[in-house]
C-alpha cells in the first residue's frame, strides 16, 4: 500500500452551509425584514469571490481570519458589509445576525457522500487526518455531526495557528501523524489552498471538483467521493 495516511480539507470538501451560503445569507436578511433572494446573494457571491484575497487585505487585520475569534469577526463583519452594500442594505446589525448565522454548528451540514467514503476508506486499513483553514469550533462541530473522532491527527488552522496555503500546516500534519508526506494523500477542493501546497510538501493531492470548475486541473480529480478509494487504491 502506498498511501497510508488520506488528509481532508473540510468546507466545500466535507461541509458546507445548507442548504447554502446564498440561502442562509438570504433567509437571514429576510427575517431582518429585508426582501432578498438567494439568486441575488449568489450574483454578489459570484462577483467578490474572486477578490477573496483583496478583502482580507482591505479588512486590516493583523493575521489570517481564522488564527482568532477577533480577527475572524473583524473579516467576516467587513465581508459581509461589503456583501449588504451591494444588494442595497445600510444596516449594521445585519453583520451580527449573519455572524451568528454562519457561526452557528446549525447552519452547517456534512454532504451525502461523505460518511460512507469515510467508512469505506477506514474499512480499507487507510488512515484519516484533516487539515482545514478554519475557527476553532470547527472540531466540536464535527463530533457533533460524528464523525470528528474519525481525523487523527485533526490540523485546524485556529488551533495551530497557521493558515492554507503556507507550507507549515502541511508539514505539522504529516509531523503528529507521524508519516513520510509521500505516503499521504490530500483531498480538497482548491487548487491554491489544498493542491499546490500538499504537492509542495510531497503529499500526493487530490482535487474534489463537486462543481466541476476545473476540468483542465493537473491534478488527480474527482467529482464525489466514492471516487476517492478506487483512485488511492491504485497508487
Amino acid at each position: 500500500m502506498t498511501i497510508e495516511m488520506v488528509f481532508f480539507d473540510a468546507g466545500g470538501t466535507l461541509l458546507d452551509p445548507h442548504p447554502s451560503f446564498p440561502e442562509l445569507f438570504a433567509t437571514t436578511c429576510r427575517q431582518a425584514g429585508y426582501d432578498i433572494s438567494s439568486d441575488q446573494v449568489a450574483e454578489v457571491q459570484e462577483k467578490l469571490a474572486p477578490h477573496l484575497t483583496e478583502l482580507v487585505d482591505e479588512a486590516d487585520l493583523d493575521h489570517a481570519p481564522s488564527l482568532s475569534e477577533e480577527a475572524s469577526r473583524k473579516f467576516w463583519a467587513f465581508t459581509y458589509r461589503r456583501f449588504l452594500a451591494e444588494l442595497g442594505i445600510e444596516d449594521e446589525n445585519m453583520t451580527e445576525k449573519l455572524y451568528a448565522t454562519f457561526s452557528s454548528f446549525e447552519s452547517y451540514r456534512l454532504y451525502d457522500d461523505v460518511k460512507p467514503a469515510l467508512d469505506a476508506i477506514e474499512a480499507a486499513g487507510y488512515r484519516i487526518g484533516l487539515i482545514s483553514n478554519f475557527d476553532s469550533w470547527l472540531e466540536k462541530m464535527l463530533m457533533e455531526m460524528e464523525v470528528g473522532h474519525i481525523f487523527d491527527p485533526s490540523i485546524i488552522s485556529g488551533v495551530v495557528g497557521v493558515e492554507k496555503p503556507d507550507l507549515e500546516i502541511y508539514r505539522i500534519a504529516i509531523e503528529r501523524a507521524g508519516v513520510e508526506a509521500s505516503s499521504c494523500a490530500h483531498v480538497g477542493d482548491s487548487p491554491g489552498n489544498d493542491m499546490e501546497p500538499a504537492a509542495g510538501v510531497g503529499m500526493k493531492p487530490v482535487l474534489l471538483d463537486r462543481s466541476d470548475r476545473y476540468p483542465d486541473a493537473r491534478y488527480a480529480r474527482i467529482r464525489e467521493l466514492h471516487e476517492l478509494l478506487p483512485l488511492i487504491s491504485e497508487w
